[in-house]
């Protein structure tokens, strides 16, 4: 790929938005001829959540059209694909559209992701939006991930210095609470052949539902679709013609292969992309861990590529552009777009390898390190009525590490459940039931911290039936977690907020005058998930981290088995 030396410069935007915007700029090169057009391919990776070590099981294939499946992931594979594309065409930009890193395995998590960091630097992205996970250490966190700087209390431990991300990290919707002003860069311009192509790039905006609250108390995240045409606007005054939308919310499918387009009817991140403006060429999504390759109308009429790739690095989304060099616009009938799939029949890029390396040998020693057993598999799934023997485990380590704080019960959110024990994943792969360090990891990697609080039966009542919510006009479950001796029953086709009855604690049921000291993680005491009724809470006792409970659970007890389910029955 040619290398582009950029410069960055504020621009003073006052007469026309108020806003500092940060852009990308390069020299015209000279052309070997005369050509009417540019042609630029856009290769985009979303949600890698730092697996940079090809994952494993289910989360490593990928499901082709016809139903069968292809290994696929891996970054020093990625590299070697992402060349490969680059080799084909004479211009291309590197894009990501969020959650690049945070909830990721051990290998790169015990060094804030700093591996992650490094490799996409290596590989050349030119810029992302940012997503939810990029936020789960909190606003100041993601800073210093862009900016460098060894971590405010680990230091640097994946090596001597950290230089930050060669990239920008984009959020046009994201803003300070304080003064309205842009908390990230709303936008970049990268220069092919002499001309301009704008990336807005942003978070959906529910990222204060899906992150730790306390870590974003500064922040205030706005509309996408309002965002993106405020500043495809501003791009367009400033003569960027060719604009692309990097956005990190997406759409589920009902299954489908790569170039499929099966999302499902009415989704959140179709909405954008077929309502969002005209001046917009293409959008890549991200978010929903799903691949699809559709294309859209916009409001003028006018098609444009909706896509985005399998999560984890198994896919790549590409999509090339033709545009007119006088008039700078993008000729929509002559896109093409397509997801890649990351296949691992070439040979792996030695030097990603060579981080990746040194990140395992460096974890390794931590990784390795047995924590406990299991009798057999303990999956994460949910069965009908929403409830996981995983799950239940860990409400389990949960209350079992404060009752000392005084708690008699523990609610885990499902979302902070990320992967199955599986009693066949010991290092040696012998299938003996060890539960290392790094397995563990992988099933809880955000590391909260336990809080107790006291709430009301009536106010426990209540954060029950947040289980159900509406959300942008659209109902929402999510199923808490509950720790043993914790039972109810919940209604399906009763109303929103009187779903749930026959609440029982120990044997003896809720008394919604007494007060009961209950343990959630920081995540959902600050309202996460909209579970506000938990901010509510008095008499807060601050514990441990949840890794660590559910480590010092599976210690104290060898050979687990799968709780039971039963704890959440439903009626029609």
């Amino acid at each position: 790929m040619t290398s582009f030396r950029r410069t960055t410069a504020a621009l003073a935007l006052s007469a026309v938005a108020g806003l500092a915007v940060t852009v990308a700029q390069t020299p015209a090169q000279a052309d070997d001829r005369p050509l009417r057009t540019v042609d630029v391919r856009l290769i985009g990776i979303n949600d890698l959540h730092g697996n940079i070590e090809p994952p494993s099981g289910s989360s490593g294939r990928v499901t082709l059209s016809d139903g069968t499946q292809v290994e696929a992931g891996g970054a020093a594979y990625n590299a070697t694909h992402i060349k490969n594309l680059q080799a084909q065409v004479r211009n291309s930009v590197i894009v990501g559209q969020g959650d690049l890193i945070g909830a990721s395995p051990i290998v790169s998590a015990l060094f804030h992701d700093e591996p992650t960091v490094e490799i996409l630097n290596r590989v050349g992205m030119d810029t992302t939006a940012a997503g939810n996970h990029e936020f789960d250490e909190g606003y100041q966190e993601l800073l210093r991930m862009q900016r460098g700087g060894c971590h405010p209390a680990d230091g640097c431990q994946f090596r001597e210095s950290y230089d930050g991300a060669k990239f920008p990290i984009l959020g046009a919707n994201v803003t300070l609470a304080e003064n309205g002003l842009p908390a990230l860069p709303p936008f970049w311009v990268e220069f092919r052949d002499g001309v301009p192509i704008g990336f807005i790039g942003m978070p959906l905006k529910d990222v204060p539902i899906l992150v730790d609250p306390n870590g974003i108390k500064e922040l205030r995240f706005g509309e996408e679709i309002a965002a993106a045409n405020r500043y495809a606007d501003l791009l367009n005054w400033l003569g960027v013609k060719s604009i692309v939308l990097l956005v990190h919310q997406g759409d589920n499918t009902s299954g489908g292969g790569p170039d499929d387009c099966r999302t499902v009817s009415g989704g959140p991140g179709r909405t954008i992309a077929e309502q969002v403006s005209p001046k917009i060429d293409a959008v890549f999504s991200g978010h929903s861990h799903q691949h699809y390759n559709c294309t859209v109308t916009d409001p003028a009429g006018n098609p444009r590529p909706f896509i985005e790739g399998l999560a984890f690095g198994r896919e790549l989304s590409v999509v090339d552009l033709k545009i007119d060099r006088r008039t700078r616009e993008v000729i929509r009938s002559a896109t093409v777009a397509k997801n890649h799939v990351v296949t691992r029949n070439v040979t792996p890029d030695p030097a990603i390898q060579s981080v990746i390396d040194l990140a395992k040998s460096k974890s390794g020693p931590i990784a390795n390190r047995p924590v406990g057993s299991i009798a057999s598999d303990i999956p994460r799934a949910q069965n009908s009525a929403g409830e996981s023997a995983l799950g239940n485990l860990i409400a389990d380590s949960q209350l079992a590490a404060t009752t000392g704080n005084g708690a008699v019960l523990a609610l885990m959110n499902p979302g902070g459940v990320r992967a199955d024990l599986t009693h066949a994943s010991s290092p040696a792969g012998e299938g003996n039931g060890v539960v290392t360090y790094g397995e563990a990891f992988t099933v809880q990697p955000f590391g909260n911290i336990l809080q107790t609080v006291t709430l009301t039966g009536a106010q426990l009542k209540a954060a029950l039936e947040q289980q159900w919510q509406v959300v942008n006009g659209a109902p929402r479950q999510i199923i808490l977690q509950p720790s043993a001796g914790l039972t109810y029953t919940w209604s399906a086709s009763a109303a929103i907020g009187s779903k749930v009855s026959d609440i029982v604690l120990n044997g003896t049921p809720l008394d919604p005058a007494a007060s009961y000291r209950v343990t959630i993680n920081s995540f959902l005491q600050g309202g996460g998930d909209g579970f506000s009724v938990f901010t509510d809470g008095t008499d807060i006792t601050g514990g441990g981290i949840d890794l660590d409970a559910f480590t010092g659970y599976l210690t104290a007890h060898p050979n687990t088995a799968p709780p039971a389910l039963g704890r959440i029955t439903t009626v029609a």
